[in-house]
């Protein structure tokens, strides 16, 4: 474990025993320390096997905790990534203070970080809002994701279903999106149905690809071990024993949304996930989304996580992008 050491003046010192480690914590030309920097307006040197932190005396502590919390991910034998300095910046120690046991991750919220185990690699939260969704994804029977575009709604939910499905306690995955941007056009696209509608399923595709080889997803979609459809194509159906994302659920109309809910079967999870600033129903229909919303908080067994501009995990300038769409909207 590293090693804090205090000097006068407005330096902090932190010393690293294991030198290759210290090399992968710097980062190739030291790029994941000018991260840290940027973010916390601090300079980091370094002198042998130490770590000189320069700068305002809070920044200083909380460069100090990201530093030592990556040396102990490196430690116990788990890389660094551009995510994981992030994850770190955002969270800090409150990280550590709720997780899952390291076997069955039913059982929530002792040991380590929160993780979501999946074939190609595990995934872990990088804010306080995406861990409480996490949570609430294990921990309840039906969940809602709300907000914007980036904030890992989606993602985090797909991933949450491979690993349930992985661990056997749900005996498939279903995926589906509303197909309203094809509408009445829908015929008029070339190919069969399933040609038609891919196009508006791919980002649920792309979910999946992270998460398990190519080869086992297209199997598992052969075998209808896991199905991505359109939402019209879920009426009729009890969906059992399967762990259920509904994606950009904001433009399912009300009577879509009562209709989708209402095929949890026994054995099942279900996550709604959309964003209120993208309706793209016509003018004058109700959004689904927002009238789930308010008849369904305050039953047990549902959670609504909500997320916002400072959730975005994507290119930091789409945070600014929403921001700013919504000091605008504010204004109007």
């Amino acid at each position: 474990m590293p090693v804090d050491i205090l000097t006068p003046a407005s330096e902090f010192v932190i010393e690293f025993p294991d030198n290759f480690l210290l090399i992968d914590l710097c980062g190739e030309h030291d790029r994941n320390l000018a991260k840290i920097e940027e973010r916390l307006g601090i300079q980091i040197a370094r002198r042998g096997n130490h770590l000189i932190l320069i700068g305002e005396e809070a920044s200083q502590k909380q460069g100090a905790e990201v530093l030592q919390s990556l040396y102990s991910r490196l430690e116990s034998g788990r890389g660094i990534e551009a995510g994981d300095i992030d994850r770190e910046l955002r969270m800090g120690n409150s990280e550590k203070e709720t997780a899952p046991q390291a076997g069955d991750q039913m059982e929530m919220f002792k040991g380590g970080p929160v993780e979501i185990k999946t074939r190609k690699k595990v995934i872990e939260p990088r804010t306080d809002a995406q861990k409480a969704y996490v949570q609430n994804l294990f921990k309840n029977e039906l969940a809602f994701g709300i907000g914007p575009a980036g904030t890992g709604k989606t993602y985090l939910a797909v991933a949450v279903g491979v690993s349930m499905f992985i661990q056997g306690h749900v005996d498939k995955i279903i995926l589906s999106r509303p197909a309203v941007e094809a509408g009445e056009k829908l015929g008029f696209l070339p190919g069969d149905m399933k040609d038609k509608v891919d196009p508006y399923m791919q980002p649920l595709y792309d979910a999946l690809d992270d998460f398990l080889p190519g080869k086992q997803t297209a199997k598992l979609i052969e075998e209808k071990k896991i199905e991505i459809a359109p939402l019209a194509f879920m009426r009729g159906r009890t969906l059992s024993n399967a762990f259920v994302v509904l994606d950009e659920a904001q433009n399912a109309t009300t009577m879509q949304m009562k209709m989708f809910l209402t095929r949890l079967g026994e054995g099942s999870r279900m996550v709604i996930t959309g964003d209120r600033s993208q309706v793209d129903l016509p003018r004058g229909v109700d959004s689904g989304l927002a009238d789930a919303e308010r008849l369904l908080k305050g039953i047990p067994k549902i959670s609504f996580n909500y997320f916002t501009a400072k959730d975005v995990v994507r290119h930091p300038l789409v945070a600014a992008i929403i921001e700013a769409y919504d000091a605008d909207a504010s204004r109007k």
